[in-house]
């Protein structure tokens, strides 16, 4: 078994909506099916016992080796706790070759899983051990180590069940809601709102005394001391007892409370100066510790923290109630749980012997026996929901709190004996405000019920309605993406929202190219969504992206199919077939949003057939009004778009708007079939979005396919007289909505300049020029700037096999370069002549015919 081409999946693909890892699995001769591998799946199961039902044991013979590695990398990622479920085997074209997907939550943890799986299939293959434990307890701490941690999670879990989109920005908390210019982002409990002041000032535990106090909320005295001595002046000016504790502590490290000798104090001082230099000294004030969570202006939760400690069972020594305690699954050695394990160590045995405990000390039966002073979570502590007790004038001060410092989520530290009064009336105060508040106590107490802040977060920063999505428009085909794509974003600015798009030939964001290259891929995507000055996306879909990664989004308003041609990248990727091609086309139409819409060519039945997989709503587009797929929707009072007489017709039911080819340009008054399809696509996109019927038309009449709108996209110049026409056609259908085009177009000789693709089909290439064979008197062939894997001469020379036939080419040359090839061409055009150049090298060819025509004096 050989396993390679290892990608991992991180959005909608081929397969599934699930994030998915996905590899290419070779199994030589009997590795085919496990049948034929004596006693494999017992020692496989021996191995790994929790497959349980994964593997059909009355269907071994259907089942190979590459299904094995399926089952396994999907159960060790189940057993080590993730939650997964999707996976999948699937034969290729080729004898023995499989793709195997198994979905993950975490990429890394999903890669691992997949590497451990195969070392499991081999160590039963090879009858050799393998550890189980050890492969799990790896996995887990993966896991625990990248995953989000309990209170981004909260966080983000209620952004997805209100439909928000999120993307992780670090390995980190870091997470960004929303696409464009709707997007905010996140960091654990901070957010787009949380003020760099006011966090500063949380941090400064004398400056938020100071400016509670003088907005009249109860705060205990203190101030900030110099030294260890002054730290004992300080205690007495106070009165004992008193907490000493970092000014801008935090999860409670250095901090030591309810000190009432200069033995005590002196100690605490210098381990708070441990943690931070700057060192405060306060009044202590007696009762239970208490934090409470406000969120925007409301307080969302609270709850009551108890220390870390241990119950005497009369039986067991201190350590062992400690090991027992933290036996508990809920506690974990850091924060991924909703309990952390308690610290057995030097502060631990200094509060035991402050009750006169050691380590090895057998505590009476009932006997409470602290571990620390501070309550803290982070250090083992306890958490009760009290949120139901607060009584309304102790969470009016706490809003006031969070308010005065500034502070859109605050986590208020409170000392008082009971929620049920305010805290005037018990002699209790606010002790800490804290910006980036942890959330376990509250999503998930010790004892009580959780509350709903990763909910309330939400609703703070995005309010009810609001998903936080921009509008999103994906074109999938084989021909017209491109200019359907340009024509959608003038849509878009006719209604003056600012536009970032991808294509294949670059990143746009409002007009301005800010990437070039091939742009139509997934990471493109995800790109323009992060860009916080974009209003609307329109995504040029590329099949390598969806089978590489898959989509850049998780849906889409709008989907938009233009057809689905016979030599598009055939023979690549394990796609042999037109069928297996529209599979991979129509991933963006199985991903339109419940409310959105398909954009369908009624005339590719392929296409047409596509609308069986859209959740949403489906808009079909012909040219024939006629056509049967078009009729039927029609007559079901759905939405089509067709061409009647001199324009475009867009119907529902009795209801019709029409826009006229006189204001559509693009079309040559409708006499360029491809551009008339490429412009009811986008009439019915902006229909789809409920745009203005008389922005839409604005946007069309405003549209010229010249080379700096739509560069290689039918762009006609003038020169000495001759049309010419650059395009960037490099596929047998667009060659023949070429020739279709230009034979509307008068002319006294043809020619055109042509190259092919190394990576398509011999039988594409020579497709090409069979049919421009028929069209035009010359034909000059030329090999383009990368050969894409072929042998010099080689699609020359299958581009000369394809003319061999011609009926109407009387003069082929071949030349080595495309400028050069170009200028042969211009060389001989003549008044009244038309000549077709499909570029190559799209910008540096318009480029070079721009000088041309300068030079011409045109």
């Amino acid at each position: 078994m050989d396993v390679s081409r290892i990608r991992a999946l991180r959005g909608p693909n081929l397969w599934s909506r699930h994030t998915a890892i996905q590899a290419i699995v070779t199994c030589e001769g009997a590795e085919r099916a496990i049948a034929d591998l004596p006693g494999f799946e017992a020692r496989l199961r021996e191995r790994f016992p929790e497959l349980g039902d994964l593997i059909p044991s009355d269907h071994l013979d259907t089942v190979s080796m590459a299904h094995a590695l399926e089952f396994c990398a999907l159960g060790l990622q189940a057993q080590a706790g993730c939650p997964v479920t999707f996976s999948r085997t699937a034969q290729t074209v080729d004898a023995g070759v499989y793709q195997v997907v198994v979905e993950y939550t975490e990429e890394d943890v999903g890669r691992l899983a997949f590497e451990r799986a195969e070392q499991l299939c081999r160590a039963a293959l090879d009858d050799t051990p393998f550890d189980l434990d050890g492969t799990l307890k790896e996995l887990r701490d993966l896991d625990e180590d990248i995953r989000l941690g309990p209170s981004t999670g909260a966080i983000v879990a209620a952004a997805v069940a209100r439909g928000i989109p999120f993307r992780r920005l670090t390995q980190g908390s870091l997470v960004q809601f929303g696409w464009g210019s709707k997007q905010k982002r996140i960091q654990a409990a901070e957010t787009s709102f949380t003020s760099a002041i006011g966090e500063s000032i949380a941090q400064d535990k004398e400056l938020t005394k100071k400016l509670l106090h003088a907005a009249g909320v109860a705060v205990p005295y203190g101030r900030p001391v110099d030294d260890e001595d002054d730290a004992w002046v300080a205690a007495q000016e106070i009165g004992l007892p008193v907490v000493v504790k970092p000014q801008d502590g935090n999860q409670g490290k250095g901090i030591s409370v309810n000190l009432t000798t200069e033995e005590q104090v002196r100690k605490a001082y210098r381990v708070a100066i441990e943690f931070r230099d700057d060192i405060m000294v306060e009044k202590y004030l007696p009762g239970h510790d208490y934090r409470l969570l406000v969120i925007g202006n409301k307080l969302i939760a609270a709850a009551r923290r108890d220390p870390p400690l241990v119950i005497g069972d009369g039986e067991h020594t201190v350590r062992q109630l400690v090991d027992i305690v933290n036996s508990d699954p809920r506690r974990s050695d850091g924060h991924a749980t909703s309990l952390t394990k308690i610290r057995f160590d030097e502060i631990a045995l200094a509060r035991l012997a402050e009750q006169g405990y050691n380590a090895d000390s057998v505590p009476p039966r009932g006997t409470r026996v602290v571990l620390r002073n501070n309550a803290n979570l982070s250090t083992g502590g306890t958490a009760t929901d009290v949120t139901d007790d607060v009584h309304p004038d102790l969470a009016a001060a706490a809003v006031a709190a969070a308010q005065t410092v500034g502070l859109d989520i605050c986590g208020i530290d409170v000392v008082c004996d009971t929620m049920l009064k305010p805290l005037e009336d018990q002699g209790g105060g606010i002790v800490e405000c804290n910006a980036a508040p942890g959330l376990r106590m509250h999503l998930d107490p010790s004892f009580g019920k959780g509350r709903p802040v990763g909910e309330a977060i939400v609703g703070m920063m995005f309010p009810n309605g609001d998903d936080a999505r921009i509008p999103v428009v994906a074109i999938a085909g084989t021909n017209g993406k491109t200019t359907t794509s340009r024509l959608i974003g003038r849509i878009f600015e006719a209604n003056d929202l600012r536009v970032g798009m991808t294509s294949t030939d670059g990143i746009y964001i409002q007009g301005k190219r800010i990437d070039t290259g091939d742009c139509s891929g997934p990471r493109s995507a995800r790109n323009v969504l992060m860009h916080p000055d974009v209003d609307a996306a329109v995504f040029e879909t590329a099949r390598g992206g969806v089978l590489r990664e898959g989509l850049g989004f998780d849906m889409c308003d709008v989907a938009v199919v233009t057809n689905i041609g016979l030599g598009d990248h055939l023979g690549l990727n394990y796609i042999t077939t037109v069928d297996e091609l529209a599979v991979v086309k129509r991933v963006i139409v199985e991903n339109v949003a419940p409310k959105g819409t398909a954009v369908l060519n009624a005339a590719d039945p392929i296409v047409a057939a596509m609308a069986h997989h859209c959740r949403g709503d489906v808009i079909f587009f012909a040219r024939d009004k006629a056509n049967p797929v078009l009729a039927t929707h029609r007559a079901q009072g759905k939405r089509v778009v067709h061409v009647e007489r001199d324009g475009i017709v867009c119907g529902e039911g009795r209801k019709k708007q029409r826009i006229p080819f006189s204001s559509i340009p693009l079309t040559r008054n409708g006499t360029i079939g491809f551009q008339v399809e490429n412009a009811m696509a986008a009439i019915a996109t902006g229909w789809a979005l409920g745009l203005p019927w008389e922005s839409i038309e604005k946007a069309l009449t405003g549209f010229v396919s010249d080379a700096g709108t739509a560069p290689g996209r039918f762009n006609v110049f003038d020169y000495k007289g001759a049309t010419l026409i650059a395009d960037y056609g490099h596929n047998p259908d667009a060659i023949q909505a070429l020739v279709n085009a230009v034979e509307n177009m008068p002319a006294v000789r043809r020619s055109v300049v042509i190259s092919g693709a190394g990576d398509r089909r011999d039988e594409d290439i020579r497709q090409q020029t069979e049919i421009l064979g028929d069209a035009f008197d010359d034909v000059i062939l030329y090999q383009d700037a990368c050969q894409r894997g072929r042998a010099d001469g080689e699609v020359i020379g299958l581009l000369r096999d394809g003319l061999a036939h011609a009926r109407r080419t009387k003069h082929i040359d071949a030349i080595t370069g495309e400028f050069l090839a170009i200028d042969t061409a211009l060389d001989r055009l003549r008044p009244g002549d038309l000549c077709l150049i499909l570029i190559d090298q799209v910008d540096e060819a318009l480029a070079h015919i721009a000088r041309r025509i300068a030079e011409a004096g045109q």
